[in-house]
């Protein structure tokens, strides 16, 4: 991949006929004793009075000619303020929201889902008229009243569906109801849109064993984790995460029993 522009909170590279750009919508600084150890231990007691800053990433492919099409949209206004900034990244990267027609969800957890809804109470993308959603969270987005008005937009997919050209849609079991993926096939590079395999990178790429408290299933998360991991290293398959330290995206090579992340760029 090739590195096309790099601004605070907006990271853009190229692939074949795609540009893909990872957008920050903030950050949520959430309990260290969050991680978890096999058997659903806390990592480390001493751990009691500290936080992890985790990133808040969207992600926009495009192909030549073609519409955007926007994978998850942050928090909006409904969580924390330090999370509803996605229009600023669009606005860094020069792009708009009105651009984007096509909205495709990992999961429907708040940080993911919300930022539908501006800080105002307004739609953020005026145009859009589709939300590809795993059919298995599609009951968690319906439970969200303040969403009520998109439901009729609703498009369900499953695994090994092709959402768009170039774009399939892959399980990725254990985090939450329908968690999904998505690779990109750019023809140059594959690029797996990996939405909340990994919480905490400092942590859990050299020990990916350890869990997340909002896992709804410890340990099907963890072999899930497990198994893309070790498929992106042997495959050099990117990764690009919800949670992962900006920019966002990057590939892993594997150290004994765990792996190091390099960053894009």
């Amino acid at each position: 991949m090739r590195i096309a522009a790099r601004t605070q909170n907006a990271f853009g590279c190229t692939s074949g006929p795609w540009t893909i750009w990872s957008l920050s919508d903030g950050h949520v600084d959430l309990p260290a004793l969050s991680l978890k150890d096999p058997g659903d231990r806390p990592q480390d007691s001493r751990l009691a009075d500290e936080t992890v800053r985790l990133s808040v990433n969207c992600f926009l492919i495009q192909q030549a000619s073609q519409d955007p099409v926007l994978i998850d949209c942050g928090a909006g206004g409904s969580w924390d303020d330090t999370m509803g900034y996605l229009g600023r990244a669009f606005e860094e990267a020069g792009l708009s929201p009105a651009s984007i027609r096509t909205l495709l969800f990992t999961h429907a957890h708040n940080d993911h889902i919300n930022g539908l809804v501006s800080r105002d109470g307004n739609e953020t993308f005026p145009n859009l008229n589709r939300i590809l959603i795993p059919e298995a969270a599609t009951a968690t987005f319906n439970a969200d009243a303040s969403l009520s008005r998109f439901r009729t937009l609703l498009t369900p997919i499953n695994h090994g569906d092709d959402v768009i050209p170039g774009v399939t849609a892959v399980a990725l079991p254990g985090h939450a109801p329908g968690h999904t993926g998505y690779r990109l096939d750019t023809g140059e590079d594959t690029i797996l849109i990996c939405g909340d395999i990994v919480h905490v990178p400092a942590r859990q790429f050299a020990h990916p064993t350890l869990t997340w408290a909002y896992d709804d299933d410890q340990a099907t998360a963890r072999m899930t984790r497990l198994r893309v991991l070790a498929d992106a290293a042997a495959t050099g398959t990117w990764l690009a995460g919800a949670h992962l330290g900006r920019p966002g995206m990057g590939q892993v090579e594997r150290i004994g029993d765990g792996y190091r992340f390099e960053e894009a760029g």
